[in-house]
């Protein structure tokens, strides 16, 4: 048995450089490639991100254009629409001041042609009223002499 853990022992001491060899390497891997490509995918990750956050702000951003001007058109048709009622109502009122004007001018004729046509009817009764008795008379000689001429 002391052959054994001599002959352990030999190979332990021959592998002593070999494993410091090998810690050597593991620790240059992790300063040398390790850490720098963990530092870059830590980059490229928070890279990402940011754009991806970029993005949304973006997003968030046109959103809000979107909405101002869907609210400017909205009001801007709401003024449209107010200008259009008032211009309606102007007109409406235009138009009901010349049926006004129209109504009174008519109504005006319609007096004085009454009032004209009561005069003429006045004077024509008194026409006829003068040349009433005339026309009786006019009426008993046309009648008196047929009726005396008649009985002879």
């Amino acid at each position: 048995m002391p052959e054994i853990i001599q002959q352990v022992g030999t190979l332990l001491l021959g592998a002593v450089p070999t494993i410091l060899l090998f810690i050597v390497l593991v620790l240059a891997y992790q300063f040398l490639v390790q850490g720098p490509l963990t530092a870059t995918l830590k980059q490229r990750r928070a890279r990402t991100e940011g754009a991806i956050e970029d993005a949304h702000k973006a997003i968030a951003q046109a959103e809000a254009r979107a909405a101002e001007y869907a609210d400017k058109l909205r009001q801007a048709r709401g003024e449209v629409y107010k200008v259009r009622e008032q211009r309606v109502k102007q007109w409406n009122a235009e138009r009901d001041a010349a049926l006004d004007a129209a109504r009174k001018a008519a109504g005006l004729k319609v007096n004085q042609a009454k009032t004209e046509l009561e005069a003429e009817a006045a004077q024509a009764r008194l026409t006829i009223q003068a040349s009433a008795g005339e026309l009786a008379r006019q009426v008993v000689r046309a009648v008196l002499p047929l009726a005396a001429g008649g009985s002879r």
